[in-house]
């Protein structure tokens, strides 16, 4: 019998819209080399492996060329792949063990609310091709930070962040996960957009960045002076981000919808 897969598509609630990743349902680990084979046989900017364990699942999420440490997209897909096959009880969270320790998703209603760790950033010096790979005039930028993962990059306007059109080979160079850029948002209805680039780690531009929203719910918090925020990924697809900042964690929440179901031969 083949392995499940079904393909997600995250942070929306229209489908070929937010970011799409595959769930894997695994009945026993597999090495690395196998799951690695497996992205980027999928080649989208996610692909998640889950396999049961006593006490939740066992989570990896690997990018067409690397694993990851936490993605949150492919998450949230999991965790709706899990509910909507009946392997578990709409009532039940969704509990993984990951490289970043354990994540809990529930339910509420269309909505799924994850429960990550934030990772605030530090302001940073730009290092030798950030904004030049950016494409960011220096007198847009008002702030650059950077946290375990990525660069933050403030700029001036929701324009300027949705008109970059960055040198991935220049961004390519820089010793980090990828670089998250961000502004206000001048739409009603939302706090803050994004952007996402992460060449180093074979996606160019992420569609809709969850565990970006870690390090941008504690930035805009400390700017807006507010505990909830709606947030806006302005990549070609879009997304929608539920962003709740609570000290050491940050509570995500985004909608989801299958696309394609399958197995692996």
């Amino acid at each position: 019998m083949g392995i499940p897969v079904t393909v997600v598509d995250a942070f929306t609630q229209e489908r070929f819209a937010g970011n799409p990743a595959a769930v894997c349902l695994l009945d026993a680990p597999r090495d690395a080399a196998w799951m690695q084979a497996v992205a980027r046989e999928m080649n989208l900017s996610e692909t998640a492996f889950l396999v049961r364990q006593d006490d939740g699942f066992g989570l990896r999420w690997f990018t067409p060329t690397v694993e990851v440490d936490l993605c949150g997209h492919a998450t949230l897909a999991s965790a709706h792949v899990l509910w909507e096959s009946g392997r578990l009880a709409a009532a039940a969270p969704a509990r993984f063990h990951t490289r970043s320790g354990w994540l809990v998703c529930t339910k509420a209603g269309d909505w799924i609310e994850m429960d990550f760790p934030a990772t605030a950033e530090q302001r940073a010096e730009a290092p030798p091709g950030l904004l030049q790979g950016l494409g960011a005039a220096p007198a847009a930028v008002l702030y650059v930070g950077r946290n375990q993962f990525d660069y933050l990059v403030q700029l001036d306007g929701p324009a300027t962040v949705r008109a970059l059109k960055p040198n991935h080979a220049e961004l390519r160079k820089l010793a980090v996960r990828g670089v998250i850029v961000t502004s206000e948002s001048d739409a009603p209805g939302y706090d803050f957009v994004s952007r996402f680039f992460a060449p180093g780690a074979g996606i160019d531009e992420d569609p809709v960045t969850g565990s970006a929203h870690c390090t941008l719910g504690p930035f805009w918090r400390a700017r807006l002076h507010k505990d909830e925020f709606v947030a806006l990924q302005v990549s070609a697809r879009g997304g929608v981000v539920r962003v709740r900042p609570r000290g050491e964690r940050v509570l995500l929440a985004g909608q989801a919808v299958t696309v394609l179901r399958g197995e692996l031969a």
